[in-house]
């Protein structure tokens, strides 16, 4: 295969720039990767590449069958889990992009349609969409591939900050459509400080500092596993509320949570639960962000939340539970078996007079369940 001395020199930019991009395409674009690969130095850039062909393979990186295969908001779509599937594969947020082309371009069947190619970009600042709607029977299937390839290519420049332009060879009817918008990435807010919370809906959609009222379960997360299912449902049935996790990515322990590891998370929750993201690793700090929620937490937790020592002594202790109740905040919490095979309850727990009212327990009839993820992960081997 040849490539035109155009794109190989526009090419060879791109390489030398930072960014590293995931190209998700449908419907055309495989020759815009051929053209990376075929440049010296395509490992710098390109992370990952799919070929969305089949309308299932789109389904599976969107979560749904979108409503118009060939769109801006479609194009926008891929290149916002492109650039999500980026950051967990390629690591800092603020060096890769997510690249998505999709079009329907000329085949061997008369096709009703217009001949067209959208292609967005996305990074953690901004997304940019560039929107092409071809003359039909101006060009054969081939070239009509080799124009929405050399779009593809043109975009990844962009956000590659490639100085000079690439010539696209339209007709004189043709013309570029392109939309820039400033679309801070929530996730990245939250790391930076930028936000407090982050709520990610089960389609993956994010919005920083939500208005969130219901009742939250804490935890890392590592992994999700049926208790933890099973103790949302529990309490959400016995509270009457609508109950979402929240994984911290700051905890008082260990090391932050990487942007990488979050999106590896927050996987194993797309499409079933919605997660909120905060930057507080204790409970008085979350009450501050959110207000009149109830905490579900489990005896263990309980325990070490009326520990003195956690605090200082018992007058910092006081003063902090006495700050979550001004938010108007409470605890539900869920028993657990000891090691003697006895049930643990909230009854079993010596609560200090500043605890009144701040606690409320689940029964065991509403829930059991013995598992834990440090179980599963040295089940796993991963101690």
């Amino acid at each position: 295969m040849t490539t035109d001395s155009d794109i190989t020199s526009y090419i060879e930019q791109i390489h030398a720039a930072p960014a590293r991009i995931v190209f998700e395409f449908a419907g055309a674009g495989s020759l815009a990767l051929a053209w990376l690969h075929a440049v010296a130095g395509s490992s710098r850039t390109v992370i990952e590449a799919s070929d969305r062909y089949a309308p299932e393979s789109m389904a599976d990186l969107l979560g749904a069958t979108p409503r118009k295969f060939v769109s801006q908001e479609t194009a926008e779509a891929m290149a916002g889990a492109a650039y999500q599937r980026a950051v967990r594969l390629g690591g800092d947020p603020q060096a890769v992009a997510g690249v998505a082309l999709t079009a329907a371009i000329a085949t061997d069947r008369v096709r009703r349609g217009e001949h067209s190619c959208w292609v967005a970009v996305r990074d953690a600042q901004r997304v940019r969409s560039y929107g092409l709607a071809l003359r039909k029977g101006a060009r054969t299937r081939q070239q009509e591939e080799e124009l929405a390839s050399r779009l593809a290519v043109l975009a990844i420049g962009a956000a590659c900050g490639v100085v000079g332009a690439l010539p696209l060879g339209l007709e004189e009817d043709e013309d570029l459509a392109t939309a820039a918008a400033p679309s801070p990435d929530p996730v990245a807010q939250v790391i930076a400080g930028e936000a407090q919370a982050v709520l990610v809906d089960t389609d993956g959609a994010r919005e920083a500092d939500p208005d969130f009222h219901g009742a939250l379960l804490s935890g890392s997360f590592n992994p999700l596993h049926h208790g933890h299912e099973q103790l949302a449902l529990a309490a959400g049935r016995w509270l009457r509320m609508p109950v979402a996790f929240e994984l911290p990515i700051l905890n008082a322990d260990k090391p932050a949570l990487s942007y990488a590891e979050l999106e590896r998370r927050l996987g194993q929750f797309r499409w079933r639960y919605p997660v909120l993201l905060s930057r507080a690793p204790l409970f008085v700090q979350k009450a501050a962000i959110f207000p009149s929620c109830v905490f579900v937490i489990g005896y263990d937790t309980a325990a070490r939340l009326i520990e003195p020592r956690y605090y200082g002594g018992e007058p910092a202790r006081d003063a902090a539970l006495a700050d979550i109740a001004s938010f108007g905040c409470r605890f539900l919490v869920a028993g657990r078996a000891a090691r003697d095979g006895a049930f643990q309850s909230l009854d079993d727990l010596p609560l200090p007079e500043a605890a009144a009212g701040l606690f409320l327990g689940l029964p065991e009839s509403a829930f059991r369940v013995d598992l834990s993820s440090t179980e599963i992960r040295e089940r796993m081997g991963d101690r």
